[in-house]
């Protein structure tokens, strides 16, 4: 007897096929998924997968996302999970759902199953004479029942759609300019929303004059409730206006921020932590071969989610009803939490993810809803669109947290690493709905630690190591080494408020892993490709690193002429995802820019390839932006980023030549994709500057006055 199929998790955790799949009266089928559209084209994908399964066009195939009255609860999108996890339901849910169909179709037709051919939802014996369809059948009936999981997908050997690029669904819209944003929105009697949020964290509210706002043109409503502010008016100019009155007009008593831009990483290493031993191999012949020892420091501030629009929510309130519309990349955990906060049952909320200007992480979209809520309840019945300020993005969203690394190496006399060592420090990197880090009721939006009755804030997780980890991500090197020891340290005093940002500890992780081995290879007079297969043993990561290499022309212990350098950088991310590696290629004069960027990517079978390529070169990009320009400024007062000026990012003309080129692996499972580019990005554009200049800048970003300092200290 064979052995059970494992169930894929998002499956069990929602079993009935009812809740996955429909058929329609057009001769379509509509898929339900609870993971969200961020633009990174997974409905794309998932439509693909689900057109397989159930032999249909891809034209066949409706999608909805993420909607808590009707799509499965898949918890977030996040993590590059969508494909794994949510693919994996997707295609066995749909899977089981052909195979009821065609269980029924060969009792009707008298033709055993396995003779039975489906091509666009037409059910045929192998004489085309006796014939159904889907939508022949009592589908809705058939598939009012539990999922077992045990049905096998299709094999690879028989994919028609999957596996070849497909048209993104999304991209039409966006652009021809047609409404499909939540800011884009209208409903009957509709008003417009505006917060005016404290001056700084932890400030508390001394007064304000409601009368003077109640009175202004347009304004419907004035909301205060304890230290949130609020305003509600006919329309959004109105709303504007009202709050920058309100702003003016409220009086504070403001909370000193322990520690300033220009200190934090001083900040962070000397605050009591709680550490954790992430990986301890010790090998005590390998050790005493050590002949030489070596030692860096790597830094990483805190990064801004700088979504190009601020957040946004549309919401109702009615007795015992919240409705709300909302860019969130967690409807269902959104859902408990606004349930907790007015004290409903969780089926009186409901959320319907709609798209946004996207994060790729936790930024104000959950604490928009919320907000947009709170507002709506002073008019019950009437729908409020509530808009951030672009201030409030920059001053209140919940930033990537900053980072410290510091790394150890020892190798023999032939340069071989012996012994390597990574110590990190930073804050847990998730405060998002639904982490659950406390059994007392507690929540992660913002506004309701505001309120006379607050519910307190969720206290600062990290994910499990077991699932990626958070602040501890990619710490870990898959490089065959004898000795490795990597510890987290984990900051529990928050300075700002932080969460989950795209491919969270990974980012500098692997910046500083990466960029110490690239030190090493130096100081042992090793070229940095060779010295990183000289300790790879992985065949994936070693074909990614030899392609990437190759398609970027380069020349072994090429030297520099001082003008111009190139860099290489690997990972695979979450240890367990996709593989990247990346050449940079820089040029110091007029002045620093990157001019090339060239990847070679293997993340299994590629659903959609021209997807894949997509969001590598859009990883590649936005962290390029990080390294080069981001960062959140401070100080003791509050942060002082709060306009593109303030938090400067990478503009179209600094956009340099960007090369993605994929394995694409039939025979594997389909890995995460969307953020395998972020860490390997920073360390080879830190290499690359490094080849260039012979010295070496170890604090993100790799700005002009710190390219300048190290020049200095040479």
């Amino acid at each position: 007897m064979s052995a059970a199929i494992k169930v894929p998790p998002m499956l069990s955790a929602n079993p009935r096929l009812d809740r996955w799949v429909k058929f329609n009266d057009d001769r379509t089928a509509t898929v339900f998924t609870g993971r969200v559209e961020l633009g990174q084209g997974i409905i794309t994908a998932l439509t693909q997968i689900a057109a397989e399964e159930l032999d249909l066009t891809f034209e066949q195939v409706r999608i909805v996302d993420a909607d808590t009255e009707l799509t499965p609860d898949e918890g977030h999108t996040s993590g590059s999970r969508s494909i794994s996890e949510g693919g994996s339901a997707m295609r066995s849910a749909c899977a089981e759902v052909r195979a009821v169909l065609l269980a029924e179709a060969a009792r009707r037709l008298d033709i055993p199953a396995d003779r039975l051919v489906v091509e666009e939802g037409r059910i045929t014996g192998a004489d085309r004479i006796r014939e159904t369809t889907y939508w022949n059948l009592p589908h809705a009936e058939l598939l009012d029942r539990a999922a077992t999981g045990q049905v096998p997908p299709k094999p690879v050997a028989r994919y028609t759609v999957v596996g070849r690029s497909a048209r993104r669904l999304d991209i039409p819209d966006k652009l021809t300019g047609r409404p499909r944003f939540v800011a884009d929105m209208k409903l009957p009697g509709m008003l417009h929303g505006r917060v005016a949020r404290p001056p700084s964290f932890g400030a508390k509210l001394v007064s304000i004059d409601e009368a003077a706002i109640r009175a202004m043109p347009g304004v419907v409503a004035v909301v205060r409730d304890g230290d949130f502010l609020g305003v509600v008016a006919e329309r959004e100019e109105q709303a504007v206006k009202a709050r920058k009155a309100m702003i003016a007009g409220s009086r504070w008593t403001e909370q000193p921020i322990p520690t300033d831009a220009a200190d934090i990483y001083r900040f962070i290493e000397t605050r009591d932590t709680t550490d954790t031993v992430i990986v301890e191999r010790r090998d005590e012949a390998a050790l005493a071969r050590a002949a030489k020892t070596f030692e860096s420091r790597y830094a990483k501030p805190y990064v801004a989610h700088a979504s190009l629009g601020p957040s946004c929510a549309l919401a109702t309130f009615d007795p015992g009803r919240i409705e709300v519309w909302t860019h969130s990349q967690g409807v269902y955990p959104l859902q408990r939490e606004l349930a907790e906060v007015f004290g409903l049952p969780v089926p009186s909320v409901v959320a319907h993810h709609v798209d946004g200007p996207g994060c790729y992480g936790h930024n104000g979209a959950d604490d928009a809803a919320l907000d947009a809520v709170l507002l709506a309840r002073a008019v019950p019945g009437r729908p409020v669109m509530l808009q951030w300020m672009r201030d409030d993005e920059f001053a209140w969203e919940p930033l990537g947290p900053a980072m410290v690394v510091k790394t150890r190496a020892a190798v023999d006399a032939a340069g071989n690493i012996v012994d390597w060592s990574l110590d990190l420090w930073s804050n847990g990197h998730t405060q998002r709905p639904g982490v659950v880090v406390t059994t007392e009721p507690s929540v992660s939006l913002l506004a309701a630690w505001h309120l006379e009755k607050p519910v307190p804030r969720i206290p600062q997780g990290d994910p499990a190591m077991s699932g990626g980890g958070g602040m501890a991500r990619n710490a870990e090197v898959i490089y065959a080494l004898p000795n490795q020891k990597v510890v987290a340290h984990r900051v529990e005093e928050l300075p700002l408020r932080a969460s989950t940002l795209r491919a969270l500890g990974a980012y500098a992780n692997v910046f500083a892993g990466e960029s110490f081995i690239d030190e090493l290879a130096e100081a042992c007079g090793a070229d940095p490709v060779e010295y990183r297969l000289r300790h790879m043993q992985n065949p994936r990561a070693r074909a990614v690193i030899e392609l990437a290499a190759q398609k970027a022309g380069w020349v072994s212990n090429e030297k520099s002429d001082g003008t111009k350098g190139r860099g290489i950088a690997f990972a695979q991310y979450k240890n367990g995802y996709g593989y990247i590696a990346i050449v940079a290629e820089v040029v110091l004069e007029p002045e620093f820019r990157v001019m090339r960027m060239v990847a070679a990517v293997d993340v299994g079978l590629a659903i959609n390839p021209d997807g894949i390529l997509n969001q590598t070169e859009g990883g590649i990009l936005q962290a390029l932006s990080w390294t080069l320009k981001e960062q959140v400024q401070f100080d003791r007062e509050r942060i002082l980023s709060r306009d593109w000026e303030t938090y400067p990012v990478l503009t179209f003309s600094e956009v340099p030549k960007v090369e993605v080129h994929l394995i694409d692996r039939r025979d594997e499972e389909p890995l995460g994709a969307g953020e395998t580019p972020t860490g390997p990005t920073a360390a080879a554009v830190a290499n690359a500057l490094a080849h260039a200049l012979g010295v070496r800048v170890r604090e993100l970003p790799l700005t002009r006055e710190r390219i300048i300092a190290a020049l200095e200290r040479t």
